[in-house]
C-alpha cells in the first residue's frame, strides 16, 4: 500500500472448529469477543488508530458537516409542554450543552388545554416559562460520565416524587432513584439492574419495575415499596420461557396496570387493580401460539370494558372489545374487522374517543372513533385526521390524559422537520403547535419528494421513498446524482419517511437520499413481515438490491455512486448484500451490524439469542434453519471479491450487537478477501445507540456522512 493506504492491522488466527448437524465450520476469530482480554482492546484499538489514519483527510469536511448541523440547529429550545393532571411537562435544550433538563409549570387555567409558550426572547439561563421548575438537569447527572442516559422518568400520582432511570455505561442496566420534588432531596431507594423507567401505582407509595435475566432479556416484574431495600422487593410475576420479553405499564385511564409477555408471534397479558398495593395479576387471556393480542381500558356507556388488537381474525388485525375481565378470544366482539388492506397498530383510549393508528398502501393514518352512549353499538363516528403529501409520515404520542379533549399528533416526510399539531376532539379543528426549526436558508420547497416501484426478482413491487433538492439533476432534471439509500427489514419495524438536518449536508451538495422499504419490515403490512423472515429472508436482500437496480435503470443515478447505509438488523443486510451483489453499490455503511448472525443464533446464552428464534429460526434444533442462516449470514459468505468499500462501526458496550459481530467480519475480509476496503470504528464508550450527547452525536454523524461523500465523490 501507498503512504495514503496505509497497512490495516491483522488478527491473530485462532481457529476454533464446531459442528452441528453434521456440518462443520472454523472460526478463526471467535475469541475477539473475550471483551476483558487485552489483546481484544488492543485489536480494537489499532483498528481506530488505522480508521482515522485512512480518513485523515476528511477531518476538514467532518469539521464542516458537524458545523452544518449545529448551525442548522436551534440549540437553545423548548419542546411542546404536555399536561398531566396539574402541571405542564417539557424539556429544554441550551446552547452548549450536551443534554438539557427536564421541566415543569404548574397549570393556571384546569378549562385551557392551550400549552403555554415560552417567551421568544427567553434565555438558556431564566426560565423559558413562569414558575418553571428544573425537575431534572441532565448535564449536572451526566458531569463525570463519559456516557449518558436517561432510561426514563415517571411522575408519582400525587405529582411530587419524580423516579428516573440513568446508564452511565451504554449497556442498557439502569439505576433507578426517586427525587421529592418538594423538597429536592434524593429518597434512599435505588435499584439497580432496572429495564427502563418505573410504573407508578395509584397511591405514591409504591411502583412496579423490570429487570433482565443473564441473557438480557426481561423476564421479571418486581412491585417496590418506598422506604424498602430493593432485596425486599416483591416479585410479581416472572417469565421463564426464554422466547418472551415482559414489560410493565399503566393504562390511560389509571385503573390498571398491564404486565405484557410478548414473543415475536405470541402475547399475553395480566392485569392488576392499580387502586390495590397488594393486587395480584389476572391473566386475561391465555396464550395461544400465533395469537398476539394486546389491551387498553375504555369505558363504553358507562361501563368497563377492554379493547383487543388481535391478529386472531387475520394477519393485519382486528379491533374487537371484551369485558374488563378474563375473557377467550371466542368472546372478543369486533369492533373494526380485519380488513387485509389496511394494518391496525395500535389503539389509545380516551373518554368519550378511541384513537387508532393504522397503515394502508405503506401509508402512516391516525384514525379517531367517537363513543357514543349505547354499549351494544359504540362507535357514533369514524373519520381520519387528515395530513398533505404523500409521503407524510404521521403519528400520535404525548396524550397521558384519559379526559384530555385534544389529542396531539405529529407529523414529519423527507423534506420537511416534523411538526407537532393538537387536534380538538370536539370541534374536528386541528392547530400547529410547532414545526421543528431549521436555522439558516432552509426552504422544504428546494427539495422534492417521490415514491418509487422496484420490481424484485418474484415480481412483487417494492416501494421506495427518495428526495433530492429539485436543482441537482440538472436542468431537464434527468442528470443522474450520487444515492444514499437506507434501509432495515426486519422485526415488523417501518422505516417511514422522516426529516434529519444531518441529511441536508448530503443533499445540499447534490445527493438524493432514499429508503428502500423492503420486505422484513411493516411498511405495507404484517404479510410484508411475514415475507421476509425466517425461510423468506432473502426476500429482504433480493428487495434491497433490485432497489439499488431500479435506481440506475430509471436515471437516478449510478451504481458506482450509491453509498447503502443500515444499522443493526439493517447491518445483516448490507454485509449480505456485500457478498451476494457488491457491484450493485459504490460503497457500504453497516452500523452495529448483526453480521455474525450464525454464530450468535446458535449460542442460547448470548443477549437476545432465544427470543430471536422466531425472526431468524433456531440453527441448533433444526438443520433447515442452520443451512438458510448459514447461506446468507455475511461472515460465512465472504470470498475473494470485488467487495465495495465498506465503513464498519459499532460500540463496545453493546449489549444488542455485541461489538465481536463487526470486528470478526472485518478480520475475516482483510483474510479472505485482501483487495476488500473495509474500516472498523469502535466506540470505546457507548451502546447500542451509540455515544451519548448532542454534540457527541453529531461529531459521530458527521464521520459516517463525511466518508460517504467521500465514496460519492463529493467530498
Amino acid at each position: 500500500m501507498s503512504a495514503e493506504q496505509p497497512e490495516p492491522p491483522r488478527a491473530e488466527r485462532r481457529p476454533v472448529t464446531t459442528t452441528h448437524h453434521g456440518r462443520t465450520r472454523t472460526d478463526e476469530y471467535d475469541w475477539l469477543r473475550r471483551k476483558d482480554d487485552p489483546d481484544v482492546i488492543a485489536y480494537l484499538e489499532a483498528e481506530n488508530v488505522h480508521t482515522q489514519a485512512r480518513t485523515a483527510h476528511l477531518a476538514d469536511l467532518r469539521a464542516q458537516v458537524f458545523s452544518e448541523i449545529k448551525a442548522r440547529t436551534l440549540e437553545t429550545d423548548l419542546s411542546v409542554p404536555t399536561r398531566v393532571r396539574g402541571y405542564w411537562y417539557y424539556g429544554r435544550s441550551f446552547e452548549g450543552r450536551q443534554y438539557g433538563a427536564s421541566c415543569r409549570v404548574p397549570v393556571t387555567d384546569p378549562d385551557d388545554w392551550t400549552p403555554p409558550r415560552p417567551a421568544e426572547d427567553a434565555k438558556p439561563d431564566q426560565p423559558a416559562l413562569p414558575g418553571e421548575e428544573v425537575m431534572l438537569d441532565l448535564d449536572a447527572m451526566a458531569e463525570g460520565h463519559e456516557f449518558f442516559s436517561l432510561g426514563g422518568s415517571s411522575i408519582s400520582t400525587d405529582d411530587r416524587l419524580l423516579a428516573y432511570a440513568t446508564d452511565v455505561v451504554g449497556d442498557e442496566r439502569y439505576t433507578v432513584r426517586v427525587l421529592d420534588l418538594s423538597t429536592r432531596d434524593l429518597l434512599p431507594d435505588e435499584l439497580t439492574g432496572v429495564l427502563g423507567g418505573v410504573t407508578w401505582g395509584d397511591s405514591p407509595d409504591h411502583f412496579y419495575y423490570t429487570t433482565v435475566d443473564d441473557a438480557w432479556r426481561p423476564d421479571k416484574v418486581w412491585r417496590h415499596r418506598l422506604g424498602t431495600t430493593q432485596a425486599d422487593d416483591e416479585l410479581v410475576f416472572h417469565e421463564p420461557d426464554g422466547r418472551y420479553f415482559v414489560g410493565v405499564g399503566r393504562t390511560r385511564s389509571r385503573r390498571y396496570v398491564m404486565i405484557a409477555a410478548s414473543s415475536k408471534t405470541t402475547s399475553e397479558f395480566h392485569v392488576l387493580d392499580a387502586t390495590d398495593p397488594t393486587a395480584q395479576p389476572t391473566c386475561f387471556a391465555v396464550r395461544t401460539d400465533g395469537v398476539e393480542y394486546s389491551l387498553e381500558h375504555a369505558v363504553i356507556g358507562g361501563e368497563d370494558r377492554f379493547l383487543v388488537l388481535h391478529n386472531a381474525g387475520g394477519p393485519e388485525f382486528e379491533l374487537a372489545i371484551a369485558p374488563a375481565s378474563p375473557t377467550a378470544p371466542a368472546d372478543w366482539q369486533p369492533l373494526l374487522p380485519h380488513d387485509l388492506s389496511v394494518r391496525l397498530e395500535d389503539v389509545d383510549a380516551f373518554a368519550d374517543h378511541l384513537v387508532v393508528q393504522q397503515r394502508s398502501e405503506g401509508r402512516t393514518q391516525v384514525r379517531v372513533i367517537e363513543l357514543g352512549p349505547d354499549p351494544d353499538a359504540p362507535v357514533a363516528a369514524d373519520r381520519f385526521v387528515e395530513f398533505p403529501g404523500e409521503l407524510a409520515t404521521v403519528g400520535v404520542g404525548g396524550n397521558p390524559a384519559f379526559e384530555q379533549p385534544t389529542i396531539r399528533v405529529g407529523m414529519t416526510s423527507l423534506s420537511r422537520p416534523s411538526a407537532v399539531y393538537d387536534h380538538d376532539l370536539r370541534t374536528r379543528g386541528l392547530v400547529l403547535r410547532k414545526q421543528a426549526p431549521v436555522l439558516g436558508d432552509y426552504d422544504p420547497d428546494d427539495y422534492e419528494e417521490h415514491r418509487l416501484w422496484a420490481t424484485s426478482v418474484d415480481g412483487v413491487e417494492v416501494p421506495i421513498s427518495l428526495v433530492v433538492r429539485r436543482d441537482a439533476r440538472g436542468a431537464d432534471g434527468t442528470e443522474p446524482v450520487p444515492v444514499h439509500l437506507y434501509g432495515y427489514g426486519a422485526y415488523e419495524t417501518s422505516i417511514d419517511p422522516y426529516f434529519a438536518v444531518s441529511r441536508l449536508s448530503l443533499l445540499d451538495r447534490g445527493a438524493a437520499f432514499a429508503i428502500a422499504h423492503v420486505r422484513g419490515g411493516g411498511e405495507m403490512g404484517r404479510r410484508w413481515y411475514d415475507d421476509g423472515k425466517l425461510e423468506h429472508k432473502q426476500h429482504t436482500f433480493d428487495d434491497f438490491v433490485a432497489c439499488a437496480r431500479h435506481l440506475v435503470e430509471a436515471g437516478w443515478t449510478t451504481s458506482d455512486r450509491i453509498v447503502a447505509e443500515g444499522a443493526s438488523a439493517g447491518g445483516l443486510l448490507i454485509g449480505a448484500v456485500a457478498n451476494q451483489a457488491p457491484e450493485a453499490f459504490g460503497a457500504l455503511v453497516a452500523g452495529v451490524p448483526f453480521v455474525d448472525t450464525l454464530t450468535t443464533m446458535l449460542d442460547p446464552s448470548l443477549p437476545l439469542t432465544v427470543p430471536e428464534y422466531d425472526e431468524w429460526g433456531n440453527p441448533s434444533e433444526d438443520p433447515e434453519a442452520y443451512d438458510r442462516i448459514a447461506g446468507y449470514a455475511p461472515y460465512e459468505n465472504i470470498a475473494d471479491r470485488p467487495y465495495p468499500p465498506i465503513l464498519a462501526e459499532t460500540s463496545l458496550n453493546d449489549t444488542r450487537v455485541l461489538y465481536v459481530e463487526p470486528a470478526k467480519w472485518v478480520a475475516r475480509l482483510r483474510e479472505r478477501a485482501p483487495r476488500a476496503d473495509a474500516l472498523l470504528r469502535t466506540e470505546m464508550a457507548a451502546g447500542h445507540g451509540g455515544v451519548s450527547g448532542r454534540y457527541r452525536a453529531w461529531e459521530d454523524r458527521a464521520f459516517t456522512l463525511a466518508w460517504i461523500l467521500d465514496r460519492m465523490g463529493l467530498a
